[in-house]
């Protein structure tokens, strides 16, 4: 079985998943045009109940396991934030327990939501690689299911948004998408092989940040520390590596870019369109401005993934513009 979904599976998941989560809107703003050169769509996935992309695939996920397995009677899952808050929705629907492991300083707000939808937070370790080795010793312990960040059941439910993307948008040239561990494009390159599209896919990677770019560049796993202060949706040192066997042959190239042009890019999103986007959603939007001179008059996608910023830390970013940093 192929790790992209079909266009019938995808279909399918969107059946049940749209009653839950209705689509999100995609909009071509024109300042954000002006300003990048091109005609940009943007998917605003930031316009979920959890305020992030995430909820699809852990909605799809969980449906499948309560199937599979009947009897499962918590889950429990490593993450930084948005995607325990989606593992957190879809579990209470599924009236399963849901144990969440975050390293040590971990947002303080993304912490409250993810308590506030009944999950049982455990900080931990001093990075994701930390709380995930942590998550998978509890899960022993426990006996709770691990959800893994990558799997072929996430990728399936993400790609029912990126499929009504490329349905309900013009023809895109290119399509730019962060990285984490990988759902999110694998997602985005289902569907467009599915659609049969000829949009090329563009990864986005942040530079402090920068295993999938390395790993992309050398055509196998290669891990780095990560040190990024703004975009922890991509704070990810060791890429999958069923993810990436799938992002090789899929995606055109993966953009670095900085926390510096990604919290220019926060501030851009905030002053064009009012939209708040964390850091690894903005990443998407600093790699387009930064790749301008090369998709003049080009239709270009965009996905803005979540919104899941602390106040502190969006109001310290939004400071920058007083500072004329953009």
């Amino acid at each position: 079985m192929s790790l992209l979904p079909s266009l019938a599976e995808i279909d399918a998941a969107a059946a049940v998943i749209d009653r839950v989560v209705p689509p999100t809107p995609h909009y071509s703003w024109p300042l954000l045009n002006a300003r990048a050169g091109c005609e940009l769509w943007v998917k605003h996935d930031n316009h979920t109940a959890v305020g992030s992309f995430k909820i699809r695939g852990a909605l799809a996920y969980l449906g499948r396991l309560v199937q599979r397995e009947p009897d499962v009677r918590g889950v429990i899952a490593a993450t930084r934030g948005n995607f325990g808050q989606a593992i957190a929705f879809a579990a209470g629907r599924h009236g399963l327990k849901a144990t969440l492991v975050v390293p040590r300083r971990n947002s303080p707000e993304k912490n409250r939501a993810m308590r506030a939808l009944g999950a049982e937070l455990i900080e931990h370790g001093d990075d994701f690689q930390a709380a995930l080795l942590r998550s998978a010793e509890l899960a022993t312990d426990r006996g709770l299911h691990p959800v893994p960040s990558f799997h072929r059941d996430l990728v399936l439910g993400n790609a029912v948004s990126a499929l009504s993307f490329l349905r309900g948008a013009p023809t895109l040239d290119l399509i730019y998408v962060p990285i984490g561990l990988g759902s999110g494009i694998c997602a985005m390159m289902a569907a467009r092989d599915a659609l049969g599209a000829p949009a090329k896919i563009i990864g986005v990677a942040a530079d402090r940040a920068p295993g999938i770019a390395l790993s992309f560049a050398a055509r196998h796993v290669v891990s780095h520390p990560v040190s990024t202060r703004i975009a922890d949706g991509l704070a990810c040192s060791t890429p999958n590596s069923d993810a990436l066997e799938q992002i090789l042959p899929g995606a055109d190239a993966v953009v670095r870019v900085t926390d510096e042009e990604v919290e220019s890019a926060m501030r851009i999103y905030f002053s064009d369109t009012h939209n708040v986007a964390e850091g690894a959603a903005a990443a998407g939007l600093a790699a387009v401005l930064k790749d301008a001179a090369r998709n003049a008059g080009r239709r270009v996608g965009l996905v803005c993934t979540g919104s899941n910023v602390d106040s502190a830390v969006f109001a310290r970013v939004l400071g920058g513009a007083a500072a004329g940093l953009d």
